[in-house]
């Protein structure tokens, strides 16, 4: 099972069909940027690890769609995400379902994580 499928168990859990549409788009976006990723879910949750760690989760509630790259991932881009109009706790950053998806953002957190934890043998940051 490659490709999309492999997270369409989690994506019909999503109730709303333009939040499933959303995190589909941002789930297929990250495959296709990052082909060398490998996506799995786990914790009920879309993932992509890399060498056996993570690199970036997400989830949806009800209000937005958490995008997780792991505390120090929040700590190195707190400013931007503020900037980008996004809240976010230690672990995880809040897109609202009202607005537009940062991509670029993502895209940093990705290459950040993946520089980062390169030598990284745990699937967590210690």
């Amino acid at each position: 099972m490659s490709g999309i499928h492999i997270f369409e168990g989690y994506l019909e859990k999503i109730e709303d069909l333009t939040q499933q549409a959303r995190v589909a788009e941002v789930l297929k976006w990250v495959m296709d940027k990052f082909p060398e990723l490998k996506p799995k879910v786990a914790w009920n949750q879309p993932m992509f690890t890399e060498h056996g760690t993570f690199i970036i989760g997400f989830s949806a509630s009800k209000q937005h769609m958490a995008v997780s790259p792991e505390r120090a991932g929040i700590e190195h881009f707190s400013e931007e995400i503020l900037k980008a109009g996004y809240e976010h706790s230690q672990q995880l950053m809040r897109i609202p379902w009202n607005k537009p998806v940062d991509f670029s953002l993502l895209k940093r957190m990705i290459v950040y994580n993946r520089l980062d934890k390169a030598e990284c043998s745990t699937f967590w940051r210690k």
